[in-house]
């Protein structure tokens, strides 16, 4: 195995509940079997999401196969893609089929992200989303008082009466505030908020007024895993392969929560376009999988790399030819 450095830029710094990304950076895993065959893996750590990059790169520099399941997520990331991408490269297929799905995928479907914006860019936003074709958007929220939260969503509403709305709160609220918020969103039809309640606040979920409005672990996941996460009131869980260890991971636990009655929603951590293609595998794998968080590709200064997933009307192209994406090649990754 083999691994080497690299580092993308974001256009803009994006906000999240670890904190602002405005740098991206990792490492891609190279593993040559006896064979010829090649496999190509992408570990990029996060902080609050994963180890540190230093853990990284110190957890691949001993890491073998057989030791997978002791690597943390991100250095487990790389070097499973990196076998699936090989596998799959072998078998002949693309890596969802590889990974189980036996029908051809063509597109999945993806929420367009509409950020921390002004109500007035909120307007604008999802109206250039609706005009691109997107069926669902995500709104950023819990960074200002919750009635400009409410006017924010009231206008998105207004411009895109059919639209999916998603309201990502970051674990910020209150359990007081949250109950006031699923009241007043009632109003707009939004399909659900994402970590209403902070991670470690799980039994709040059930003091939750229901009203229609669904709610979405993310946060909550890593702070109390799988089990007790299908034993609460989530209708939705995101999940994020990298932070996971690997696509293999989320899509065991994408198939355990569809199990339960809780729909799964697949994203990334903002990473490169190698372990982004492979997050699209994974949504595709997962049958009548619902809008997922991956049309995050132009969120990263990539250069001339080409965009193995493509996002077009409102889906994301779903790389056909075998293993993970033979588009991007391992000298475009500096």
């Amino acid at each position: 195995m083999n691994f080497r450095p690299f580092a993308f830029e974001l256009r803009e710094p994006l906000a999240t509940a670890a904190g602002d990304i405005a740098r991206r950076e990792g490492f891609l895993v190279t593993l040559d079997g006896d064979d010829g065959s090649c496999g190509v893996g992408e570990a990029c750590p996060l902080p609050g999401w994963t180890e540190s990059y230093d853990e990284c790169r110190d957890a691949l520099s001993d890491a073998t196969p057989a030791e997978l399941d002791t690597l943390p997520p991100a250095a487990r990331h790389g070097l499973t893609l990196a076998l699936l991408d090989g596998d799959a490269r072998d078998d002949g297929v693309p890596l969802y089929r590889h990974l189980g799905r036996d029908e051809r995928v063509e597109t999945v479907p993806a929420n367009a992200t509409v950020g921390d914006a002004s109500t007035e860019q909120t307007r604008e936003r999802v109206t250039d989303a609706v005009d691109e074709g997107y069926t669902c958007v995500k709104l950023k929220a819990a960074n200002r008082p919750l009635d400009e939260d409410i006017k924010r969503v009231a206008a998105a509403r207004e411009v895109a009466p059919d639209i999916g709305i998603r309201l990502d709160a970051n674990g910020s609220w209150t359990r007081d505030t949250a109950n006031r918020a699923f009241e007043k969103l009632a109003a707009f039809d939004v399909s659900y908020v994402e970590q209403p309640l902070p991670a470690s606040d799980l039994g709040g979920l059930t003091a939750l007024p229901d009203t229609g409005v669904g709610v979405a672990l993310d946060e909550g996941l890593y702070e109390h895993g799988i089990d007790a996460v299908l034993d609460s009131e989530a209708d939705h869980l995101v999940l994020k392969p990298m932070a996971l260890g690997g696509p293999d991971v989320a899509l065991e636990l994408a198939r355990l929560a569809r199990g339960a009655g809780i729909e799964p929603v697949v994203t990334t951590t903002i990473d490169g376009p190698i372990a982004r293609a492979a997050a699209v595998h994974v949504a595709a794998a997962i049958p009548a999988v619902s809008a997922c968080g991956l049309a995050t590709g132009s969120l990263l200064a990539t250069g001339d790399i080409p965009d193995p997933a493509p996002v077009g009307g409102g889906v994301v192209t779903v790389p056909q030819k075998e293993g993970n994406t033979p588009a991007v090649l391992l000298a475009d990754y500096a």
